[in-house]
């Protein structure tokens, strides 16, 4: 398939076996190298940490899956009991923590600084905690372990800038990241990974009722597809993820720092 990035494979049901043994080949010698004991991983009960646990087991690398629900959120979106599908078929050793108090405890109050941002901001403000608290006790899990946290972001997320700076963009290795949302649909579906995962609509729990594509304006297959193609056969929507890229460029670029 041609495709107008830098993208050297693409997985298809003929050759998902091949890539992903690849793929967990490529996780174990990234553990081995570095003398790590295995893997953390934040387990949302979505597609993406579901096919990254898939790939760790093949790859016979120790990995714990960490949920952390904020209250009763995953419980509220079903996230909790498609996670436990997951870890009941597979007996993938899980840990959860609650997060809502730590979450709770870093949220500003004060009513000047609420009341100058815009709605948007506000609430982007609160939804950003999350994912960075998450990262935070991912990091203490893996330490304690001497384990290396593992990322789950997917090519079509990082294209269009779709995750939190310090929060779920911050991790040791990434099997996903030149992966396209409909590969790893692919890969899922060979995995094993429960059809409840596959079937539902993504979602990054930022808040109840919350979907990736309502909150982007767009599909993972228009996404995809501007990846391969060039296009999402839509010009609006290419505009608007041409707009994301240059909108999240300092998500990818480094720090600057002062030269003299």
């Amino acid at each position: 398939m041609e495709n107008s990035v830098n993208k050297p494979f693409f997985i298809q049901d003929e050759n998902v076996a091949q890539y992903a043994q690849l793929m967990a080949s490529w996780i174990a010698q990234q553990v081995k190298s570095a003398g790590r004991q295995g893997l953390v991983l934040g387990m949302s009960g979505g597609i993406d940490c579901s096919v990254v646990a898939c790939l760790c087991r093949l790859a016979q690398v120790d990995v714990h899956l960490v949920m952390m629900p904020y209250g009763s959120d995953m419980n509220n979106s079903k996230s909790h009991q498609h996670a436990m599908e997951l870890i009941q078929k597979f007996d993938f050793p899980f840990h959860v923590f609650d997060i809502q108090s730590a979450v709770d405890a870093l949220a500003i109050h004060q009513e000047q600084f609420v009341a100058e941002a815009t709605a948007a901001n506000r609430a982007l403000s609160l939804a950003n905690i999350r994912p960075r608290v998450r990262m935070t006790y991912l990091y203490q899990f893996a330490q304690l372990g001497s384990r290396f946290v593992i990322g789950t972001g997917n090519m079509a997320e990082a294209t269009v800038g779709y995750f939190t700076k310090w929060g779920d963009g911050a991790y040791d290795l990434n099997p996903l990241a030149t992966v396209t949302k409909q590969e790893v649909y692919t890969l899922a579906k060979y995995l094993g990974v429960p059809e409840s995962i596959q079937y539902k609509s993504p979602s990054a729990g930022l808040w109840e009722g919350q979907t990736d594509e309502d909150e982007l304006g767009m599909t993972y297959a228009q996404i995809d597809g501007f990846i391969l193609k060039g296009t999402s056969g839509n010009p609006v929507i290419d505009e608007l993820i041409r707009k994301r890229i240059q909108q999240s460029a300092h998500k990818f670029a480094a720090v600057p720092t002062f030269k003299g």
